[in-house]
């Protein structure tokens, strides 16, 4: 007992050192800190930078490969990117900024503006029996379940329940 209690003693004592604080880093470390996290943003910039180069060739490929083939393709969406935090200020109400626009879509804005969701020819509202602005389906239940007598397993019956024999 007594050698758990000294062991215990001489855990926290050697934890104490650890819970200590670290020194403040000097200002070598500091600029050393520094000039790694721009090299690491300058690596990160030119890693997307390739990624989307080899985004675009793919892309490219297939598009040709489709228009070979005879399949239905649509134009490439322009996405905007969004801008880092505090870089630009907001766009200005109704103005064009932030939203993006398809080639496809005969120069009309896509996106919701001023908060309100509209419909428009090539993006309907989509109807929903959960939401009731669907009518329900053919193969949905028309009413409740039916009760089942006492005594009555609970399995498929053709039949009223009078007609069925019970065992």
């Amino acid at each position: 007992m007594k050698i758990k209690h000294t062991m215990m003693a001489a855990l926290l004592l050697a934890a104490g050192g650890a819970w200590a604080a670290l020194p403040a880093p000097t200002p070598a470390q500091q600029q050393a800190a520094a000039a790694k996290k721009a090299q690491a943003d300058a690596q990160a910039a030119k890693d997307k930078q390739n990624l989307a180069a080899s985004m675009d060739a793919v892309s490219a490929r297939w598009r040709s490969r489709a228009a070979q083939q005879g399949w239905k393709t649509h134009a490439p969406v322009a996405v905007v990117a969004a801008a880092p935090a505090g870089a630009a200020a907001a766009p200005a109400p109704g103005s064009a900024g932030g939203i993006v626009t398809a080639a496809g879509a005969g120069g009309q804005q896509a996106g919701q503006q001023d908060g309100q969701l509209r419909a428009s020819a090539a993006n309907p509202i989509v109807k929903s029996e959960k939401f009731g602005t669907a009518p329900p389906s053919e193969d949905q239940k028309a009413g409740p379940t039916k009760s089942v007598p006492r005594g009555v397993s609970p399995t498929v019956q053709k039949g009223s329940p009078d007609s069925v024999s019970k065992k």
